[in-house]
Parts: structure tokens; C-alpha cells; sequence
């Protein structure tokens, strides 16, 4: 199993950091500061450079203001590599350095596993649709090599249908069944990898529920759609038929991947309606643990763990039950309190103060 353990970190002109660097440990890290001094620019910056786009912006805002470029530098125990942000007229052209080649984008092997864990992720049961399809689809993209460029694919066929249906009576059948068709294809390969990763989530959430919890409860995961999974190529193309009148109506495609949701099922009823306040945290909280070993399973290496200030989200319980997870993998971790967070783990921690 192959291990990068990042040594080092520099940063320039990236959001907040004019010039700043770190050495750091193969451990956990514990990143401590007052609110506003860029605890998350820091792990934002390794997010980036790990191959990630950025969780929380668009890469117009990741160089300081008024700056025209802006460079990441980390090293590992086996090499180095460099991401360069340079202003291009009204965008930003990113280029890599890994291990001495240029890429203008790292491919599927040269993405860094890398997991972050953010308040808003707390949010993930009880937040919008889009908020899970992106957290499971996230998943996916690190865990299947060719699953973002189904994904855009999709994107790309569903934006040409709306904008077909956008110029309604102009509409010709025939050209709009040619995008229903691909639309559907798509469609089919993009539900059949969600379904394949819920019945995988599925083998072990149950277990890792009900040890954080300390009882036993009945949980799994369930993709949600109006549409049968086993042919839902073929049963989207009819439904794209049969509602066409009023997707023109509405100008946009009202089935389809886009409009599926994940539910989690807590002793069978939905854990939105049912889950207190602590269910739902060790729900969540189960979920981003599997996405570690899902993670770590798929590429044979132990993936990165960014943790943006979760552990102000966690009661005592729930704060011992993440760190028994991760103390095996190196860790960075953001915060207002660092003794809070170091009296949970037994190892050393290496703490960078802001």
C-alpha cells in the first residue's frame, strides 16, 4: 500500500498567506487560531494541491487580492510537487508539478487521497438534495477512474437538452430525441456506480453506527429515485418522452440523475424526519468514516484527513470515537482550542499555531 505523507508545506499569495511555511507531522497536525486568521485557507491550499478543487470557491478568488499569481509547494516522504495559480484575462490557469512533470490537470492516479470534514457536512442529512448527490458523487470520483468524466458528460447532454427546451415552439422532435437518447445512456452508467457504491456503504454502516452509538439500531442507505434502477436507462427515455410538453413548459429536464437524492434509513424511517440531534451526527459521522475506508480500499493508500474545526460539532463520545479512527492516518486538523483537541489522542501532536 503506497503512503503520501506529506512533510512540508509553503504557500504564496493564496487567499490570506503572502508568504507563509510549515513543516508538518506524519501524525496529527492540530492547526490553532483565533476565527479569521485562515485556519481553512490552509487546508483549502492542501485540498488544491492534492488535485481537489476548491470546497468552498472559485479559483478567481484563491489568489490574493490584486495579485497575479499565487504557488503551493508540498513535499512528501517520496518527492515533491508544485501547483502554480497564474491570472489569465478573466480566469486563472492552474499548471502541476509532480515530481518534475507539467500537467495542466493531474489525471485519476495523480490525485492525492485526500478527505475533508467540514461543519457543513454535519448539515448532510437534513441539507439539500445537491448536497448529497455532490458528497456521494464525490466519493465516487475518487474511487472510480472514469466517474468524473461520466459525470461531465452528463452535465454537458442535460445543459444542450435545457437549452433546447428553453427555446420551446422552435423545439424539433427529432433533434431533442438524439440528446434523450445520450441523456439516457448516460444516465443509466451514472445510477448504476451510485448503486454500486450504496450497497458498498451499505455493508458496513450499520456496524460502525451502532459502535459509536454504543445500542443497536437498523441503518442503511438508499438511493432515492422515481425511476426502477434495474432498467433506468431504458425507463428515463420513455419518461423524457412522455413528460417533453412539460419539461418545455418548465425549460428544464425534470428527471434524471439530477434530481435523485440518497436517504438514509434509520430503524426503517427516514433519519431526516426521526434522527435527534446526536443521531444525526453519528450518522454523518459514520459516513465520513466509510468514506475513509472506501477511500483507502479503492486505491490501496491511506488517504489524507483535513478536519475544518468538526471537533466544536462533536460531543465528548463522538470526539473519542473519531480519533480511535484516525490515529493510523495523518491528519490535519483546525481549531480556536487545541487542548481540546489534543487530550483525545495518545500520540504526539504537532501543533501550528496562526
Amino acid at each position: 500500500m503506497k503512503d503520501y505523507i506529506y512533510t512540508s508545506l509553503h504557500i504564496q499569495q493564496f487567499r490570506s498567506y503572502a508568504d507563509f511555511a510549515v513543516d508538518l507531522s506524519p501524525g496529527v497536525n492540530i492547526v490553532v487560531g483565533p476565527n479569521g486568521c485562515g485556519k481553512t485557507n490552509l487546508l483549502e491550499a492542501i485540498l488544491i494541491v492534492s488535485g481537489f478543487p476548491s470546497f468552498r470557491a472559485h479559483s478567481s478568488e484563491l489568489l490574493q487580492h490584486e495579485q497575479e499569481w499565487a504557488r503551493i509547494d508540498v513535499g512528501f516522504k517520496d518527492g515533491e510537487r508544485i501547483l502554480k495559480l497564474e491570472k489569465r484575462n478573466e480566469g486563472i490557469d492552474k499548471t502541476y508539478e509532480i515530481n518534475g512533470s507539467r500537467k495542466k490537470r493531474p489525471g485519476f492516479n495523480d490525485i492525492i487521497p485526500t478527505i475533508i470534514f467540514e461543519p457543513e457536512h454535519m448539515r448532510l442529512l437534513t441539507g439539500s438534495p445537491e448536497h448529497r448527490r455532490d458528497f456521494f458523487d464525490q466519493m465516487l470520483a475518487e474511487t472510480e477512474a472514469n466517474f468524473s468524466s461520466l459525470k461531465n458528460q452528463y452535465k454537458r447532454t442535460l445543459a444542450q437538452r435545457n437549452s433546447l427546451l428553453k427555446q420551446k415552439n422552435t423545439i424539433i422532435k427529432s433533434q431533442i430525441f438524439a440528446w434523450d437518447v445520450r441523456l439516457s445512456e448516460l444516465a443509466g452508467k451514472l445510477v448504476a456506480s451510485r448503486q454500486k457504491l450504496v450497497t458498498r456503504l451499505n455493508e458496513q454502516l450499520e456496524a460502525i453506527y451502532c459502535e459509536i452509538a454504543g445500542k443497536e439500531n437498523k441503518v442503511a442507505l438508499q438511493y432515492d429515485t422515481k425511476l426502477p434502477i434495474a432498467s433506468y436507462e431504458t425507463s428515463l427515455l420513455a419518461k423524457l418522452e412522455q413528460n417533453l410538453q412539460k419539461d418545455i413548459e418548465r425549460g428544464f429536464t425534470t428527471y434524471g440523475p439530477h434530481r435523485d437524492d440518497f436517504l438514509v434509513v434509520l430503524d426503517n424511517q427516514p433519519a431526516e424526519h426521526i434522527a435527534s440531534r446526536g443521531e444525526t451526527r453519528t450518522l454523518v459521522l459514520s459516513l465520513k468514516i466509510l468514506e475513509i475506508k472506501i477511500i483507502e480500499d479503492a486505491r490501496l493508500q491511506k488517504p489524507l484527513i483535513l478536519l475544518d474545526d468538526v471537533f466544536s460539532e462533536l460531543d465528548g463520545s463522538r470526539r473519542k470515537a473519531l480519533t480511535n479512527y484516525l490515529k493510523d492516518y495523518q491528519t490535519i486538523i483546525t481549531t480556536t482550542d487545541a487542548d481540546v483537541i489534543v487530550k483525545e489522542f495518545a500520540q504526539k501532536c504537532n501543533v501550528i499555531s496562526l
